[in-house]
């Protein structure tokens, strides 16, 4: 007969559900290079040690590279999630291609109803490589979707035993492991001894509704350099486009001569203004030069606020296809893309 310890243990048992949509989690030798070919299940049965921490069920969205994945894609993975959560899981993790992790961690913080774990992961290592990273960031990332403490922060991010917010996390290296920071904020905590450690933690900003019909508003993505003409903001409009993310020099400048046709594009189509630069936000009244951040603003652009420009782009396109007007855009980009004050975790 069980004890009374162990029958609460089985009871409190968490079951976590692992979508799979392919990555190089998932990678063997095939081709040219390593090509995505595992199943989310062959993924699990390759770490037999996670079946400590949880009961695991597995879903194979896809086996495709994070490169392939749309954000048509993460609506539908933030749907079976919602819908894997009310059928009683404790949490999710879902196994993707590290190129685009962070614009669908946060794409999913979005999206998400439940305010129950959610946990995205990868590898930086083909699973047929020496040292593949998979396993370890599997392990992990079942950790910390089984702990109750992980709940209400929304997306988390977790690579290399370090647990990132979504709205912070960026992949700031091609190849090695520890790829993934955050920049400016740093990593909500890390995984230890099998257990989840919160250095600090963030308040999840409201859940977006899911739109249709995303393909119906495209957003461009238009990086500025040194001496750029911008030739190419005068044509966004007659390509179908229906916004626009300037990726900005600094604390958000562009050169003087791009001010007249951002301002005529603005009175178009909505025109965030992010930057280029991996850490910290968009500045607001700080410089007051003609292709300034205050000029800009001053002109009709709306700023990021912290937000990457990768994720202001799928931040407007699900904005504009939920029906969100102009005058209502620049105050859901200063809630989504808002500095966070931390409250200290344990």
């Amino acid at each position: 007969m069980s004890s009374p310890a162990s029958e609460e243990a089985l009871v409190q048992r968490a079951r976590i559900t692992l979508i799979g949509t392919g990555g190089t989690i998932t990678m063997t030798p095939g081709g040219l290079g390593v090509v995505p070919t595992l199943s989310a299940q062959e993924v699990i049965d390759a770490v037999p040690a996670l079946a400590r921490h949880a009961d695991l069920e597995a879903v194979s969205y896809s086996v495709k590279p994070g490169a392939s994945l749309s954000l048509e894609d993460l609506v539908a993975i933030a749907a079976r999630i919602d819908a894997q959560l009310e059928a009683g899981a404790s949490g999710v993790v879902v196994t993707q291609g590290t190129d685009t992790i962070e614009e669908a961690a946060f794409v999913l913080d979005l999206l998400v109803q439940s305010s129950a774990p959610v946990v995205v992961t990868g590898a930086m290592r083909a699973a047929s490589a020496v040292g593949a990273d998979g396993p370890a960031n599997l392990m992990a990332s079942v950790v910390v979707a089984s702990q109750a403490a992980s709940a209400g922060l929304g997306a988390l991010a977790v690579l290399n035993d370090e647990i990132h917010a979504a709205r912070y996390v960026r992949k700031c290296h091609t190849a090695r492991p520890s790829a993934f920071e955050s920049p400016g904020s740093g990593a909500l905590g890390l995984v230890l001894e099998e257990q989840a450690v919160f250095h600090w933690r963030l308040q999840r900003a409201a859940p977006l509704q899911r739109p249709q019909a995303l393909h119906e508003f495209p957003v461009a993505l238009v990086a500025v350099t040194l001496g750029d003409d911008g030739r190419l903001l005068d044509v966004l409009p007659s390509l179908g486009y229906r916004g626009v993310v300037l990726e900005a020099l600094g604390a958000g400048h562009v050169p003087a001569t791009l001010v007249p046709p951002l301002q005529a594009l603005a009175q178009q189509m909505p025109v965030i203004l992010s930057t280029r630069v991996v850490a910290g936000p968009v500045l607001a009244r700080t410089y007051g030069f003609v292709g300034s951040e205050s000029d800009l603003i001053e002109r009709g652009l709306i700023s990021a606020g912290w937000l990457s420009p990768g994720k202001a782009v799928q931040l407007l396109r699900l904005l504009l296809a939920l029906g969100v007007g102009p005058r209502e855009l620049e105050s859901r980009f200063g809630h989504y893309g808002r500095a966070n004050p931390p409250a200290r975790g344990g």
